[in-house]
């Protein structure tokens, strides 16, 4: 394939399609204009902006060429393009849009998480069908360099784990419940007034976001299609002050953490674990001091050891640089005849049950002053096989506060100790119950 001028002449353009304009798309225009010059020298050809598909052009007029706005976006997808960049986010109508893009030969930068986590599979194939790229490394964590080094540069070694906070509004209300001591509800309420919440914070605080994100990684980690139905999901909306207040007593925090892992059981047989849900960490641990609204996340290989990725995982500059890396790199492609890397789904391994997953948990308790109490408690951690790490006993007048931290144990088998805990006489209240993450099983 020649994609230059065969005289030697000024390089074909790169013709590109942008869906959406919100945010993030109107900071992609931003920096196409703007950087025209150096991005056409990093290509190897001009990048040129044929169309920007919007459901409202008016909204837009005044920040973007209104010349290119258009509501046709099929009509637009199914141009003279070389590269569709999504950036409107929801399953449909982007999923029609890109399915439509792949199979005609075009190559897909996206941005959204949710589409991937559900239908991956879907798009990879209409890729590799057609032999078009699709590059998606803002779906995750923003304008940190994370999905590409898990596909390309640790290619060549064995992921074990992966975790970390991909979320910034979570993050932000968690550390603010942790410097402030206020509860969840007038933390929610600052964040959303500050901007850090969406109107509709749901997919934030009820853990949809980050368990897409959570596939996302799962998938490339482990050479396996994990989807966002294999990722056991908790939000924070149960996190009280009680439970910031119990991780400060013990030199700890909360975060709602991602968390995958490759598990090797003693079979010898594998499988994934994916999941997203509030837990405690030291304060010694790295993640301890990511505060607001930035991300990190930790990745564990064999070879490589620990690392770490630290940024900022949202917002519409942070998220358009990310886009505009994947632009490059799929326009360069197409300059060279090159080809960006496929999905590597070879492993194939099974997802492993929530219940079957080792974890550890911070429980405290209100229960009566009186001797045997411990004893009664202990009676049922033992009759469930779980094993105390460290017990703490205040006294108070009528009543005592039990807290107990236990060794990695299936979840299964946690929970119900923590329920047989709750109908004991001698407990008054199951104050707060947390799985605790950062420290050895």
């Amino acid at each position: 394939m020649t994609w230059g001028n065969a005289t030697g002449g000024t390089p074909k353009p790169v013709r590109v399609a942008l869906l959406g304009c919100g945010t993030v798309g109107t900071e992609v225009v931003r920096l196409l204009r703007e950087q025209a010059t150096d991005l056409a020298a990093r290509v190897g050809a001009p990048v040129e902006l044929t169309g920007i598909g919007v459901r409202r052009p008016n909204k837009h007029r005044g920040q973007v060429p209104a010349e290119l706005l258009t509501t046709d976006a099929a009509a637009l997808v199914d141009s003279d393009v070389d590269v569709v960049v999504e950036v409107i986010g929801g399953i449909e109508p982007a999923r029609t849009l890109l399915v439509t893009a792949l199979r005609a030969g075009k190559s897909v930068v996206t941005a959204n998480k949710a589409l991937l986590a559900e239908h991956g599979a879907e798009l990879f194939a209409a890729a590799d069908a057609s032999g078009a790229d699709l590059y998606f490394e803002a779906a995750v964590a923003g304008a940190i360099p994370l999905l590409r080094p898990l596909r390309e540069s640790l290619a060549g070694d064995r992921i074990t784990r992966v975790m970390g906070i991909v979320n910034g509004t979570t993050n932000y209300i968690l550390s603010a419940m942790d410097s402030t001591g206020a509860g969840y509800a007038e933390t929610l309420e600052e964040a959303s007034r500050l901007g850090y919440a969406e109107a509709d914070p749901t997919a934030d605080v009820d853990g949809y976001d980050a368990a897409s994100k959570a596939a996302i990684l799962a998938s490339l980690a482990f050479h396996t299609r994990v989807t966002a139905a294999d990722v056991h999901r908790e939000g924070i909306a149960s996190v009280t002050a009680a439970d910031i207040a119990a991780a400060k007593a013990i030199d700890r925090t909360v975060k709602l953490l991602a968390i995958c892992e490759r598990v090797t059981h003693a079979d010898g047989r594998e499988s994934v674990s994916a999941r997203v849900h509030p837990a405690m960490i030291p304060r010694s641990h790295p993640l301890a001091g990511v505060g607001g609204a930035f991300n990190a996340v930790f990745v564990e290989a064999d070879a490589a050891g620990q690392l770490m990725f630290y940024g900022r995982g949202a917002g519409g500059a942070p998220t358009a640089s990310a886009v505009l890396g994947d632009l490059v790199a799929a326009a360069r492609n197409r300059v060279v005849a090159g080809r960006g890397p496929r999905e590597s789904a070879y492993a194939d391994l099974p997802a492993q049950p929530m219940g079957q997953v080792s974890t550890r948990y911070h429980i405290s308790l209100d229960v009566a002053d009186r001797a045997g109490v411990l004893a009664q408690v202990a009676a049922v951690f033992a009759e469930h096989d779980v094993s105390i790490a460290a017990v703490r006993q205040e006294g108070r007048v009528n009543d005592a506060s039990l807290v107990i931290v236990t060794h990695g144990a299936s979840d299964a088998a946690l929970r119900s100790t923590v329920d047989k805990i709750g109908g004991l006489p001698v407990v008054r209240e199951v104050v707060s119950v947390m799985r605790v993450e950062g420290e050895q099983p």
